[in-house]
């Protein structure tokens, strides 16, 4: 008896075994989802439909994201008149490498916006009686028209001195943005996000006194020019 009980339950662990094999070849691809249980509670499987759900962001965290979209679309725009205003090539490489990376963070920015439902522009401010189409809000460092209109009628050392001082102006004022986001309760808690703006304050911070050093070279060679 004992041994026919053992052989039956062994072979009743077979098939089980072989139809779980056969319904894992039917469908290769299913994911199957897994969620384990709080202590003491057994796992439930999920539907394969079952999808992540992101936890909320703080406000300040969305702001930060849609402001340095703004912030890093002048950088970008800066850099492209470089190649028509100057023939300095360590400028030229310095441009290309602010414009790629900024370019590219601007990309995983929106997508980060865009995963939470959150608009990739910052709102406008309403003031009544008030006309703002004139009157571009601008982030921390960010040029002014003025500065704007100024380094496109520049060229040669007089532009690479302008470049070099608002870029500088700008990276700094992006270096405030990240301290403020993160002297703001509760934000900066979202992994990427604080990934992603610690990565911005340490890269400007070195691309700050590459343009330093590169800004001292450029003044050197003007007073030498004029008194030579």
């Amino acid at each position: 008896m004992r041994s026919g009980l053992v052989a039956a339950i062994a072979l009743a662990g077979l098939f089980s075994l072989t139809v779980c094999a056969q319904q894992q070849q039917a469908n290769p691809g299913t994911p199957v989802v897994v969620q384990p249980g709080a202590p003491g509670q057994p796992t439930r499987t999920l539907p394969p439909s079952t999808r992540a759900t992101l936890p909320p962001s703080a406000p300040a965290d969305v702001q930060f994201m849609q402001g340095m979209i703004m912030h890093h679309a002048q950088a970008v725009e800066m850099t492209a008149l470089i190649e028509s205003h100057t023939e300095n090539k360590d400028l030229r490489l310095l441009g290309a490498r602010i414009s790629h990376s900024q370019s590219e963070e601007i990309k995983f920015m929106k997508r980060w916006l865009e995963a939470r439902g959150e608009p990739t522009s910052l709102p406008m401010p309403e003031m009544p009686g008030m006309d703002m189409s004139n009157q571009p809000m601008l982030m921390p460092g960010m040029l002014t028209p003025k500065q704007m209109e100024a380094l496109k009628k520049a060229k040669g050392a007089d532009f690479d001195q302008l470049f070099l001082t608002g870029m500088i102006q700008h990276h700094n004022g992006a270096l405030i943005m990240v301290k403020d986001l993160f002297d703001t309760a509760g934000s900066g808690q979202d992994a990427e996000l604080f990934n992603f703006a610690t990565d911005v304050d340490s890269g400007q911070r070195a691309e700050i006194r590459i343009m330093q050093t590169m800004l001292g070279k450029n003044l050197a060679s003007v007073v030498s020019l004029k008194f030579s």
